[in-house]
């Protein structure tokens, strides 16, 4: 297989510079009072409900005022740049319950959320609870206030909830996959078919209760004329820590380094202040999404802290087999109520509010 008979650049809305994108806010949607106001109340209704968040369905809690705007960022999502943010949650008037009931709302009506861990958590957390760094071979990158390199979740749909932001830094950053593999296809042809075959992730890292080390899966899919990137080139490298792993080749180290070499180059990626009430809604296979290292406020109260939803969103999106985190992803039950998780989990928003101190320690 040679890159000239297989490979060309990509095309399409996906395909964009962060240089770009900053100069004209398209990106940002500013809910109007009246989503709002629709958002605040059937909210506060799934607060006093206080349903089984495994099985509650949109069905069960409309928002048609608010149902243009979310068919309009599943178009963004699944034909558009990609991603989408919007602003305008007054979450400083709500407490921690309704702003995460609010969120979880939106989530039902663009897709069906997912475990996130081994202990069935539908709401994860984005919040240091320890001052380990990512050089701790057991530090959890949600976890800890290092700058992440580009990765990409094991879901279709990544969302995030900024409840607080921090005292200093912490801004979300994208940048497309589209963008990144072209650049690798441009500056080094040769590399680029690596891409299409399968790496070894480290699992344990991503969730200390996996069931297994490591898994396997492509950094790129084209198939049918789509194009989707399952990234992270620090998961990559942290499964050669696994012994039964085999060691990167020096043309794939390359390539990685060129991967993480591009997403920084200036003008590339996007950043962006998370403000609180902001909620960003990213499709995986499009962008690949980090942060910037971040000072937390020393009350604990006021720590950096976002919500998190991955979301199973079907569309028929063509996949190659074995992409992404496959081993959750393949799951026939996204959200799991067996009796292997119910003691474990947190199902019920009061309680999936409120981050684990201990896990990922």
């Amino acid at each position: 297989m040679t890159a000239s008979s297989v490979l060309h650049p990509v095309t399409g809305p996906f395909v964009w510079r962060g240089d770009e994108l900053a100069a004209d806010g398209g990106w940002i949607h500013h809910l109007t009072p009246e989503q709002v106001d629709e958002l605040e109340r059937v909210g506060r209704r799934f607060v006093a409900d206080d349903p089984d968040l495994r099985t509650v369905t949109p069905a069960e809690y409309p928002v048609p005022v608010c149902a243009a705007v979310i068919a309009e960022i599943g178009r963004e999502m699944d034909s558009g740049r990609g991603f989408v943010l919007v602003r305008g949650l007054p979450t400083h008037r709500y407490d921690d319950a309704l702003a995460g009931a609010v969120f979880y709302l939106m989530g039902l009506h663009l897709g069906v959320p997912m475990r996130q861990n081994e202990l069935g958590d539908l709401v994860d957390h984005v919040i240091a609870t320890s001052d380990k760094t990512l050089r701790d071979r057991s530090a959890v990158p949600s976890r800890v206030r290092d700058r992440l390199p580009f990765h990409s979740d094991s879901s279709d749909v990544v969302a995030l909830l900024c409840l607080r932001p921090a005292k200093e830094g912490g801004a979300s950053s994208l940048v497309s996959g589209a963008t990144l593999f072209n650049e690798v296809l441009r500056r080094r042809p040769d590399l680029a078919p690596l891409l299409l075959e399968p790496w070894y992730f480290d699992w344990r890292k991503q969730d200390p209760d996996a069931p297994a080390d490591w898994y396997t899966s492509p950094i790129v899919s084209r198939t049918s004329g789509v194009f989707s990137m399952y990234a992270g080139t620090g998961m990559i490298k942290a499964a050669q820590n696994h012994r039964d792993v085999p060691r990167l080749t020096p043309e794939q180290i390359e390539v990685l380094d060129l991967l993480d070499e591009v997403s920084q180059e200036p003008g590339v990626a996007l950043d962006m202040d998370f403000q609180p009430g902001d909620t960003q809604w990213l499709l995986n296979y499009a962008a690949l999404h980090s942060r910037t290292e971040f000072v937390d406020h020393p009350e604990p109260e006021r720590r950096r802290h976002l919500l998190r939803l991955w979301l199973k969103r079907d569309v028929g999106r063509p996949l190659v087999p074995h992409f992404g985190r496959h081993v959750v992803m393949d799951r026939s039950e996204t959200r799991d109520t067996s009796t292997t998780t119910t003691e474990a989990g947190h199902f019920r928003i009061g309680e999936a509010v409120v981050p684990r101190q201990d896990w990922g320690h």
